[in-house]
Formats: structure tokens, sequence, C-alpha cells
């Protein structure tokens, strides 16, 4: 449990690092066998993208992996994923997410655990009242992130 409070801190920072350049603070690392090996931050605002969310920008900045390290992956992300970033750790193979927080939001855990995932929730305060913050200064542009859900 405290590994997984330690690199939660890390997506946390992510998250920070977001909102510090005016994007959506959602951020997500990837570990493998205890070492960071991608970090990422919601990034839709600042690059006026439609997919930058905090976990596909974590895979790209990861690079390009064998299938073998994303199977030993771990991905933490400071919101439950959505169904686009869900489907990406399935594409990729990755067997075990750490949720910093679902209460804002909760579209693909069940997606996931039906296809063999396992989930682990946090319930981070820190991570929900950084995106409560940001959602009452910003409702207009995280109802286009999350589709008005």
């Amino acid at each position: 449990m405290t590994q997984d409070v330690g690199f939660m801190a890390e997506a946390f920072e992510q998250a920070k690092a977001s909102m510090a350049e005016g994007g959506i603070p959602i951020g997500a690392i990837l570990v493998c066998d205890g070492e960071v090996i991608g970090r990422g931050f919601n990034r839709r605002v600042q690059h006026k993208s439609a997919i930058h969310h905090a976990e596909m920008n974590c895979f790209e900045n990861a690079g390009r992996l064998s299938p073998s390290i994303y199977r030993r992956s771990t991905l933490y992300t400071t919101l439950s994923p959505c169904y686009m970033c869900a489907g990406a750790a399935l594409l990729f193979g990755v067997k075990k997410i750490v949720v910093g927080e679902n209460r804002t939001a909760n579209m693909g855990e069940q997606f996931l655990r039906e296809r063999g995932v396992e989930l682990k929730l946090l319930d981070d305060s820190d991570c929900y009242e950084l995106l409560q913050s940001y959602i009452k200064a910003q409702p207009e542009v995280w109802n286009e992130d999350n589709g008005g859900n």
C-alpha cells in the first residue's frame, strides 16, 4: 500500500503540472518493476487535442515498449480512466491500474474488470479536491473533456 501511495503522489505531481499550464489537473505514471517508465498529464487544453488525456499522454511519453514490459507494468492515474484510456491500457496489456479517485468520474472500471484488469482504488482526497476545484472554476472545459457526462 505504501508503494502505491508513493507512486500516486508522483501522478498527483503530474496533475499539478497540468494545472500550472492551464490544463485539466489529471496525471498518470506508468511503473514497471518499481521504476517509473512514463509520465503524463492531461494536455487537451494545452495542445487543443481531443485525445491527450493523462493516461494517453503517459503512454506516449513512455515510448515504444515491448508487450512484456506493459504486462508487468502498473498504471497510476489520479482519476478513474475513461473508455478511451481504458481501451489503450487493454490494447497494451496493462494488468493493473491504481486509481486516485473515482467520485468525479467512473466510466471504464467495470469495462476493465470484465477484461481481467486488476483495479485498486485509493480514494485519495487530494486527487479529488484538486479536480473539484478545477471543475468549479472551469465547468465548461470539464464538460467538454468528459463528453458532458
